[in-house]
């Protein structure tokens, strides 16, 4: 059985600990799991082409089968799909941004085209019905347009450090193997 390739991918400003990402790639490592974790450059400041460089030379490199991304993360996801070859077994976008966001320090990013092909076998998206950053009707359409299963999480904000979300027990067992 080959072991799981995970690339976990950030958001704007970063997700180091306790952010749940943090903690999930030292669990993961723990475990002697393959994980890529990038600091993307400049995440306080992000550049969508350079984020996408980036990550297209990590996923060369790394050849993930598993990718779980947060936030702009899951933004850096939509825009680079229809640009790499990759097949992966799980994708995961954890709170992304609505596509109409605003906010001038990341507006390279928005607005996006939603792909209707995430290039995964299984694919998960996982917001809150209380994100400040995206709606509940929102994500339902975006779930529906890319093909992806959707789950709401009750009152969880930005599924970040700041809504609590340090370890996060769940999105580790969602990478699990089914034995």
């Amino acid at each position: 059985m080959s072991m799981d390739r995970i690339l976990i991918l950030h958001g704007w400003g970063g997700s180091d600990y306790p952010h749940w990402q943090a903690w999930l790639a030292g669990q993961l490592a723990s475990n002697y799991g393959a994980v890529s974790f990038p600091l993307l450059d400049n995440p306080h400041f992000p550049s969508k082409n350079r984020w996408i460089k980036q990550t297209k030379e990590v996923i060369e490199e790394f050849k993930p089968n598993i990718v779980v991304a947060h936030s702009l993360g899951c933004i850096l996801w939509l825009l680079m799909v229809p640009e790499i070859d990759i097949n992966l077994d799980k994708l995961i976008l954890v709170a992304p941004p609505s596509k109409n966001t605003k906010i001038d320090t990341i507006k390279s990013f928005f607005p996006y085209s939603i792909p209707n092909n995430l290039k995964s076998k299984e694919s998960m998206i996982i917001v809150s019905d209380n994100d400040e950053y995206i709606d509940t009707q929102e994500a339902k359409e975006l779930a529906k347009t890319c093909g992806a299963h959707l789950e709401i999480i009750h009152n969880a904000g930005h599924i970040n450090t700041q809504s609590g979300f340090g370890k996060w027990e769940y999105i580790e067992k969602l990478l699990e193997r089914k034995k």
